[in-house]
């Protein structure tokens, strides 16, 4: 079938996808309990024993919450960076199959090459990944609060891009957060805002990828037809635009490339 890349689910609620190859699964977070991580994956035809590793992006709840009995039941390695797993405290230390990686190293999983960059969030040491299998090549990149330049280098040439379009503007400034959440938000270590992935995407990219997918979509401050008008926006006249998904906190989201 060819590289697959299933975000079973994103959002202020939970968060976790999966990449695939001919002969490699990789879960990539696990914000839901396990009993909710079985049911979406075998939604999309995956068992939770198929997968061959766990790789982490940071330490916030909605990435790990369900990590630990995840983990605990599986006999998959957890690859986390030192500074993750050492803020997650009790439960880091919990992990028995964790595999160190160091961000800005490449490593292999299977037959995936999956190069770690640091990301501008407020975390220990956040990641987004880079996914190289059967010649393509996916980046994965949420929780950042802005698009610096080794992210944006990242971005080239990638056949597939998930990247975060949190939240809208005028949303978050007029709703009911707190002003010090909003702050954090807005702030170069918070969340990328629609208007700023769209000034990317008119701007910065490079019209390589064939597929966008808008992930990590605020439940209190976006809606799913304010990041994709956005997106669409800054993407017209290109005469090539890919095709723009929009990852859901409900349900499963799968992209055959």
């Amino acid at each position: 079938m060819g590289v697959t890349v299933t975000v079973l689910g994103s959002g202020s609620k939970g968060n976790a996808a999966v990449i695939s190859s001919g002969r490699t699964r990789l879960l990539i977070d696990c914000g839901f309990s396990r009993r909710e991580m079985t049911r979406r994956l075998q939604v999309c035809g995956m068992e939770p024993d198929a997968l061959d590793a766990i790789l982490i992006t940071h330490e916030h709840s909605d990435h790990v919450a369900g990590l630990p009995r995840m983990a605990k039941g599986m006999a998959a390695p957890v690859f986390i960076n030192e500074g993750t797993r050492t803020a997650m405290g009790a439960a880091g230390e919990a992990l028995d199959r964790a595999e160190s990686f160091t961000t800005g190293a490449r490593f292999a999983v299977g037959d995936i090459e999956v190069d770690p960059f640091t990301i501008p969030h407020d975390a220990a040491d956040p990641v987004g990944f880079v996914f190289r299998a059967e010649g393509v090549r996916i980046v994965f990149v949420t929780d950042l609060g802005y698009l610096s330049a080794n992210v944006q280098d990242r971005l080239r040439s990638a056949d597939c891009v998930v990247i975060e379009s949190n939240h809208d503007l005028e949303m978050l400034k007029g709703g009911g957060y707190p002003w010090e959440l909003k702050q954090r938000v807005l702030s170069r270590v918070g969340h990328l805002s629609n208007d700023s992935l769209a000034a990317y995407l008119a701007d910065g990219f490079d019209g390589a990828a064939a597929h966008v997918v808008l992930a990590h979509l605020s439940e209190n401050n976006n809606l799913p037809g304010l990041a994709r008008m956005a997106s669409e926006r800054a993407l017209a006249g290109r005469l090539f635009a890919p095709t723009l998904h929009v990852a859901t906190q409900t349900e499963p989201l799968e992209i055959v490339l």
